[in-house]
């Protein structure tokens, strides 16, 4: 996959780790407030080939500490997307919280995706799966 940048090269914080940390491309720092949203640029651009999927991801250390996360997560980049990536980072603690030119705001993992056959049928019945859960959603599994 190619990858070009402007601000600084996204890398992995360490070798066997998924995801690449990219960094805010901004010039000036950026104050997000309690409960509000700003969009930051990350200097990046992708050519994802077909049978993938870039997906722009939540860095957890942000968010466990100054309840910082990404407004749509994870940000969907199809194949056919060049523009630059961007995150639009949410403050959801109660004091402002300072976007540094450089800090690593987001995450990127890049997966293949399966595509899909998508079989109409008339009633709800579904026996394409014999399955031991079933239809049990929400909390169907005890706490």
């Amino acid at each position: 996959m190619r990858v070009t940048y402007t601000g600084r090269e996204p890398r992995k914080a360490h070798d066997i780790d998924a995801a690449f940390d990219l960094t805010a491309a901004i010039n000036m720092p950026r104050v997000i407030n309690p409960t509000r949203s700003e969009t930051i640029p990350l200097g990046t651009r992708l050519a994802v080939p077909e049978g993938c999927v870039a997906l722009v991801v939540p860095r957890s250390g942000l968010a466990f500490r100054h309840g910082i996360t990404l407004l749509n997560s994870p940000g969907v980049i199809d194949p056919g997307y060049t523009g630059e990536i961007m995150a639009r980072l949410v403050n959801l603690s109660d004091r402002p919280y300072t976007v540094a030119p450089n800090d690593r705001v987001a995450q990127l993992l890049v997966l293949k995706c399966k595509d899909v056959e998508w079989v109409w049928r008339e009633d709800e019945h579904f026996d394409a799966i014999d399955s031991e859960r079933g239809d049990g959603g929400f909390g169907s599994t005890g706490r």
